[in-house]
């Protein structure tokens, strides 16, 4: 009887090397695609982020062979983590597919639960199995993994998943499927013009408050001014996208007035050239976002010619053009310049 073939002993750990640094990849990418509103950046990141997910299927064969030979060993030494690790990358991998396709619907999945969540929760436990199964097998980097041909296995492997996401998208194109028309940032349009249709979404435990504010407190220069909310809509308009890292976005005309022409009226004195201002929502939610900026944000009160909902932020909620929808703080109560960089706080919101 013929014996098999031995199989490479480096084979396994090149395949493992390919597998994570794809992984870290498409979970860094992931994390950026929520921070990056302007199309341009966005584009990138998030064809990235694509690319390195579909690209884990062009190593499913060689990991065939690795897993293989994984469960020659004997019983009580194979170990289970990397099954898990594997099914919560194909639920990773296929739930992605499904939102970049569109799904059962460009937003939604069962149970009115967006699949883009679904996606997010399975990747993070992704993230922390590959974390787990890294420390487990105890493998540290070497010099050969960056040798002249560790570097071209790494091109070829990156020229093909770019060339598999390109097909993919060229087929959403070709067959028309909703996927074909999602933003830059892989969001679906939903309610652009028409508030009422937007979907009524919060930043993780942020919630509806029961007593919105009706009074506006201005801080800085040290001054505090109290402005009725009542008073905020002075006609300013700004037509901008609502993007939302829930995977959708709408375009509306956003009514209000503009934050500096605000901050001006009442606030006067010497700003800080190169300081940052607080938006702070009545339940704690806050952002903070350069003073440079000030021109091009708007405290809104209306959309679509149509007074803000108490979902969409009412009676005032934060326009932040060109960032994505956890900068549009919504029932704001309190605008604070402060003397501070704007990048000194978390990337995200930790509320």
């Amino acid at each position: 009887m013929a014996l098999p073939l031995p199989l490479p002993r480096r084979a396994g750990r090149r395949t493992n090397v390919g597998l994570l640094g794809l992984l870290l990849l498409a979970g860094g990418t992931g994390v950026l695609a929520f921070a990056v509103g302007s199309p341009g950046p966005a584009r990138l990141v998030v064809a990235a982020h694509g690319a390195a997910g579909l690209g884990l299927l062009l190593l499913v064969p060689w990991k065939a062979v690795v897993v293989r030979r994984s469960w020659r060993r004997p019983a009580g030494t194979r170990g289970t983590g990397g099954v898990s690790l594997g099914v919560a990358t194909l639920l990773t991998l296929l739930t992605g597919v499904l939102h970049a396709g569109g799904g059962t619907g460009p937003w939604s999945w069962s149970a009115g639960i967006p699949v883009l969540h679904v996606h997010v929760a399975v990747g993070v436990a992704t993230g922390a199995l590959v974390l787990v199964h890294a420390w487990g097998r105890r493998q540290r980097p070497r010099a050969t993994d960056l040798d002249r041909r560790g570097l071209l296995r790494a091109g070829a492997l990156g020229a093909g998943a770019v060339a598999l996401w390109g097909a993919g998208e060229g087929l959403l194109r070709l067959t028309g499927a909703p996927g074909a028309e999602r933003r830059a940032t892989g969001s679906f349009e939903r309610g652009t013009d028409d508030p009422a249709a937007m979907p009524v979404t919060q930043w993780i435990s942020d919630v509806v408050p029961d007593s919105p504010a009706t009074v506006l407190e201005l801080v800085g220069t040290g001054r505090r001014v109290r402005v009725p909310v009542a008073d905020l809509d002075r006609g300013d308009v700004v037509r901008a996208v609502l993007d939302c890292t829930g995977g959708w976005y709408a375009v509306q005309d956003w009514r209000g007035v503009r934050l500096d022409r605000l901050l001006a009226e009442h606030l006067g004195g010497e700003l800080p050239a190169d300081g940052s201002v607080d938006v702070v929502s009545v339940t704690g939610f806050q952002r903070r976002l350069p003073l440079s900026e000030a021109g091009g944000l708007l405290l809104a009160t209306h959309a679509a010619g149509r007074p803000l909902s108490p979902g969409h932020g009412a009676p005032v909620r934060l326009v932040a053009p060109g960032r994505r929808g956890f900068w549009w703080v919504k029932w704001v109560e309190r605008v604070e310049v402060v003397d501070a960089p704007w990048w000194l706080q978390s990337p995200f919101p930790l509320k």
